[in-house]
């Protein structure tokens, strides 16, 4: 009985030895696993934003004149605004990658991109033109291009995802002042860009036509007060600036159709529609609270929704 116990106590070890073997194996394996799932995970990602690039914008702050100390504080919010702009421009460049056609990163962002900046960069002139000279020509810097190299477009870790047009908006009321010119440099800027399609757009027909529906927008005539005869021109104007932003809109929606995904006809037809609308709707009602009160809830017109 003495040499049978110690025969017991072996097999008993060699027993436990192996399955403490078999789980210390298992765990390998799966910590194994683990590391090459999150490592593949990690290199998709990698990938992914490196196959999209970044979005690289003209710098505005060097550009700037010897900025106020009256101006200062707006100066620092808009410039502060074009980083969460951009911040905001590469999310989405991520978050849509692989959607659309050859025009989508153009259409859907970095066209509404530009017309955000080029507010923005506007509000920076005129707030330093309230009390020096006002600097000219940096609507140049407006524009933004795709850069695949990776060398730029920092602004995407900036964070501010949200864009909030609460900050834009925050500048547009302080346009009003004193700055009669202002209005009508937009208004005509606006118009250069989309003018030139001609009136006979809203009227495109046919199978193509009838695919894509029509875009309808709030009336904005029948909502205004008594208009001054001293803004009555500029108000014309920019009614007529609404009616040929709607034609291009349409234009476009019949020019894209079948393109992009579920969000595309929002993110590259309605979504530019409505910023270029809230500025002609900002101007019409700067321009009668020159000199009468000024219109309030305009901007609930902006908005325009597809009719298929």
């Amino acid at each position: 009985m003495s040499r049978a116990l110690p025969k017991y106590n072996k097999r008993r070890v060699a027993l436990i030895g192996g399955a403490a073997a078999v789980v210390l194996s298992g765990a390998v394996i799966a910590g194994s696993a683990l590391a090459g799932e999150t490592s593949k995970s990690n290199g998709t990602s990698a990938r992914t934003l490196a196959d999209t690039g970044t979005i690289a914008c003209p710098d505005v702050k060097s550009q700037l004149p010897t900025v106020p100390a009256s101006a200062q504080a707006e100066v620092d919010r808009n410039l502060a605004l074009l980083d969460t702009q951009l911040a905001e421009a590469n999310k989405r460049l991520v978050d849509t990658v692989g959607q659309g056609g050859a025009n989508f990163v153009q259409n859907a962002i970095l066209g509404p991109l530009a017309d955000k900046r080029k507010s923005t960069i506007d509000r920076i002139a005129i707030s330093i033109g309230r009390t020096a000279e006002k600097p000219q020509g940096l609507d140049a810097l407006a524009e933004c291009a795709l850069s695949t190299d990776g060398a730029a477009g920092t602004g995407d870790e900036a964070g501010a995802g949200d864009e909030a047009g609460a900050g834009e908006e925050a500048g547009a009321g302080e346009e009003a002042t004193a700055e009669p010119s202002a209005t009508a440099t937009d208004a005509a800027d606006d118009g250069a860009g989309e003018a030139g399609d001609g009136a006979g757009e809203t009227g495109d027909t046919g199978d193509d036509a009838a695919g894509a529906g029509t875009i309808s927008c709030p009336d904005v005539a029948s909502q205004l007060p008594t208009i001054p005869a001293t803004a009555q021109a500029e108000v014309d104007r920019n009614l007529a600036l609404l009616d040929t932003q709607l034609a291009e809109a349409n234009k476009r929606l019949v020019d894209t159709v079948g393109q992009g995904g579920a969000n595309f006809v929002q993110n590259a037809i309605l979504g530019p529609l409505a910023d270029k609308r809230k500025s002609t709707i900002d101007r019409i009602a700067i321009s009668i609270g020159r000199t009468a009160e000024k219109p309030q809830g305009l901007d609930a017109l902006a908005e325009c929704a597809l009719n298929e």
